[in-house]
């Protein structure tokens, strides 16, 4: 068998967090009952005329910007025609010709180093409404809501050639578009979407194979499934004689098997011409300034200062700035009690253990960095053991509690009276002769096993370090 290599482009959608749509005033809220968030412009009624949201634009470059593109400082939307049911109007708002950035790249981390990935142009767009199957009844019905919701698709140069590359790619650009704040980047709630363009050629040629267009690709594990799935499909086809057709296919998560939509359409299908009721975008250089300027702090920056200014090793500097969220609360948290090694122990060690069993993002945190900075003074004071401590994370965790207030009032604070604390020493002593015996025979666990009589006598309670000091006193 003949080695072969994986050529693989994407085209990423990601729907913008403004508050109406591209071209009307209409909601983008998700979730709203179907065909409530519509109006005469994004259901295609005739007469209706488009007005272009300003924030679409300011978002489109700021994500330009921060993938290094050029922005295109006179820019047009062009008509996009095709007929499909959730297409209100027959056509999409869309920019094939002048397209709002162009020629940028982002850097990923592969095994190799660090590796460029081109981006070939970053357009604005509206995005369709959706239909909904109901396969009890035979029918396809449709959901205008999303009808509108603006758009932009970032299309990569064809410059991976691993899924292992092409996840690389999608978490960097998740990563800089959430911290800017153009989007959520939810994939399970479709602000995200990957189409995978993909190919294979023999190893050492230079031309490329017969691509085909991966469509329906939801979570990274689906898109990793996808390439990996359609490279050995095309390989054995090659293998066999046959030839690659270029085609849209749908991936199947269920099944972990693709099937052909169509045939893959080229542009001059879709009669793309100009939009007529739209004047041409004129970015100015003072505009882009103004964008630069508002630019936040991404994370490679963050990732550098969190090692200078907080002293924590990269690898915690790593997951905390994975998730805007998550290095916001770092930080709000680390401005409260000082204490910046702490504060990442919690959120790297129990906090991410929550998230793992419950199954959560890091951007689903609901607690205040107010009540993460009052447990650690709470623990750091001794006014509560660490397991006292923990079991109070778990409740901040899920309801955000203020933590001295449910430790007073559920009488958790920890027992720092030396003498009650010595009697009951002495009385754990008294009880356990063969524990004392071995530990004067040099058993260093006959020790543990007293503390944890002490602390079970104690409810928890007792002060683990002034437990452990008065045993080792009174034996």
């Amino acid at each position: 068998m003949k080695n072969y290599e994986t050529v693989i482009g994407l085209e990423v959608h990601v729907e913008l967090a403004t508050k109406t749509k591209i071209f009307c005033s209409c909601s983008t809220a998700f979730g709203g009952a179907p065909n409530t968030h519509t109006c005469p412009v994004c259901t295609g009624q005739p007469g209706s005329l488009p007005v272009l949201n300003k924030q679409v634009v300011e978002y489109a470059v700021a994500v330009g910007l921060a993938t290094n593109c050029t922005i295109t400082q006179y820019s047009k939307f062009d008509r996009k025609n095709y007929f499909y049911p959730d297409n209100p109007q027959n056509y999409q708002i869309s920019q094939l010709y002048l397209p709002i950035c162009r020629n940028g790249y982002v850097e990923i981390e592969t095994e190799a180093g660090k590796k460029k990935v081109r981006i070939h142009e970053i357009h604005m767009e509206e995005d369709a409404g959706k239909l909904v199957h109901d396969e009890w009844e035979d029918v396809s019905i449709v959901d205008y809501n999303r009808s509108g919701v603006p758009l932009i698709e970032i299309v990569s140069e064809p410059d991976m050639r691993s899924a292992d590359e092409v996840i690389a790619y999608l978490e960097t650009l998740r990563q800089t578009i959430q911290y800017l704040g153009a989007s959520d980047c939810k994939l399970n709630e479709g602000s995200m979407r990957a189409d995978v363009n993909i190919s294979v050629r023999e190893v050492g040629s230079k031309k490329f194979g017969t691509r085909t267009e991966m469509k329906n690709l939801n979570s990274f594990k689906a898109i990793a499934h996808a390439i990996e799935g359609e490279r050995a499909r095309q390989i054995e086809l090659l293998e066999m004689g046959r030839k690659v057709v270029q085609e849209t296919r749908r991936w199947d998560d269920n099944k972990e098997s693709s099937h052909a939509m169509r045939s893959k359409e080229d542009a001059q299908d879709y009669r793309y011409f100009p939009e007529p009721d739209l004047v041409p975008i004129i970015v100015s250089d003072e505009w882009i300034a103004k964008i630069r300027a508002q630019q936040p702090e991404l994370r490679p920056q963050k990732l550098m200062r969190y090692k200078k200014e907080y002293d924590i090793p990269e690898y915690d500097a790593k997951i905390l700035t994975e998730s805007k969220h998550m290095a916001d609360l770092f930080e709000a948290t680390t401005e409260l009690c000082k204490k910046p090694k702490k504060v990442s122990n919690w959120l790297m060690v129990e906090c991410m253990r929550l998230l793992k069993e419950h199954d959560m993002d890091a951007d689903e945190i609901t607690f205040s960095p107010i009540h993460l900075a009052d447990l650690i003074e709470l623990v750091d004071e001794g006014t509560i053991n660490s397991s006292v401590a923990k079991e109070v994370f778990e409740l901040i965790f899920a309801e955000d509690i203020n933590p001295k207030q449910y430790v007073e009032e559920h009488g958790l604070k920890s027992l720092n009276d030396e003498s009650a604390l010595r009697s009951t020493i002495q009385q754990i002593i008294a009880e356990n002769p063969q524990s004392v015996e071995d530990y004067h025979s040099g058993k260093e666990k006959a020790l543990g096993f007293l503390v944890g009589q002490t602390m079970k006598a104690t409810q928890g309670k007792a002060n683990p370090g002034m437990v452990n000091k008065l045993l080792k006193e009174l034996l």
